[in-house]
This record gives structure tokens, sequence and C-alpha cells, in this order.
């Protein structure tokens, strides 16, 4: 399965931005996904996961309700709708899928397919 991510850019702190992500190829039935950042210096953080029927949610600890992960089964993508974006939320984000929702939430090396990454800069 590929992954593919768009919708970073620049936003002026306290904007917000829509990213999205299509999955592509041999896409599995029922795969939960999510969203993973990555700023420079720093490890890997979770952002966000989703499972197949979008009954079950997850966030990161940093999110404090400013994010909302959604998805549309039938384009095949996970949406991640982030407002009042911060400096400190400038890194690369990733979009993931697994089939089972608690590999991303608990078990992230474990996922089994990646996106390539979108930038997304936060100034102030």
């Amino acid at each position: 399965v590929q992954l593919q991510a768009y919708g970073g850019g620049l936003v002026q702190a306290g904007g917000s931005l829509r990213l999205s992500c299509a999955a592509s190829g041999r896409t599995r039935s029922r795969s939960s996904m999510g969203w993973f950042r990555q700023a420079p210096g720093k490890e890997r953080e979770f952002v966000a996961a989703i499972n197949w029927t979008g009954g079950l949610k997850r966030y990161g600890d940093f999110v404090e309700g400013r994010f909302t992960i959604s998805r549309d089964n039938a384009k095949n993508t996970v949406y991640l709708q982030m407002n009042s974006l911060k400096l400190e939320d400038t890194a690369v984000y990733y979009c993931v899928a697994d089939d089972h929702y608690n590999t991303i939430t608990h078990r992230p090396n474990r996922i089994y397919a990646w996106g390539q990454g979108t930038q997304v800069t936060v100034s102030s």
C-alpha cells in the first residue's frame, strides 16, 4: 500500500491546516490509520489515530483539543484538521496505516505502512 500525504505548508501561529492522506495500491480492508510527526532534532511523536469505523480515536497529549482526525473510507483517505497551531507544531507529519489500531497507538515500530511525510511550518 502507498500512502500519499499532502496539505502541509507555512501558516502563522493561531492558524489552521488540513492534512490529507490517500491510500492506494493493495490497500488492506479495515485498516486503522493515523499521524505521527517529527521535528528537527526531536524524536518521532504520536499525533492521532482512528480505527476503520471512526468510532475509536486517540490523540497525543499535546493536541489538547486542537486537532481532529477523520476518514472517508470510500476515498481511502484520512484527514487531520489542525487548528490553533503553535510554533512547536512545526514538524514533518507522517501518515500511517496498520491492521491494528493498538499498533498505531502503542507499537509504532510495528506499523506496516508509512507515508513520505508533509512539512508543516508554523511561523510567528
